[in-house]
């Protein structure tokens, strides 16, 4: 994994926090490595929305996985070249995406629901049931 990131709740804002990379990690061959989508992680009081920016990967290359409290994003981009002909310079470099997250307790990794459109993962992560704030009803009595 060559990011992980921690998405937790405290008091309303989201703690993130670069990973260091082992030394081996660093050294990986090239067949290993893979590019670090950007994302954008919002919070609001039922749970956390992460927007990654995926161009290139078809939803039939893209792979979410959840073990134990890492999320794991990773995505293999669609190569396109017209029949017959192959190119001789390519922006893209490296054919994979992939970056892991670290989820809070608070969050309710069985309940993820995920969305592609136009190259952007859109997840919504619930929190627990115990984690939103509720409103109490006071009987008059």
């Amino acid at each position: 994994m060559t990011d992980t990131r921690d998405l937790q709740a405290n008091n309303g804002r989201n703690v993130q926090q670069p990973a260091q990379q082992p030394a081996a990690a660093q050294r990986a061959p090239k067949d290993d490595r893979a590019m670090v989508p950007r994302v954008d992680v919002f919070e609001d009081e039922s749970g956390i929305t992460l927007l990654a920016d995926l161009p290139g990967v078809p939803r039939e290359q893209l792979e979410l996985k959840v073990e134990g409290d890492t999320l794991l994003i990773e995505g293999a981009v669609a190569a396109f070249a017209p029949e017959g002909l192959e190119a001789l310079y390519a922006e893209v470099r490296l054919p994979r995406y992939r970056r892991a997250f670290t989820l809070s307790r608070e969050l309710d990794a069985g309940a993820i629901q995920a969305q592609l459109r136009d190259g952007v993962l859109n997840l919504r992560i619930p929190k627990q049931a115990h984690a939103q704030p509720r409103r109490i009803e006071v009987q008059l009595g």
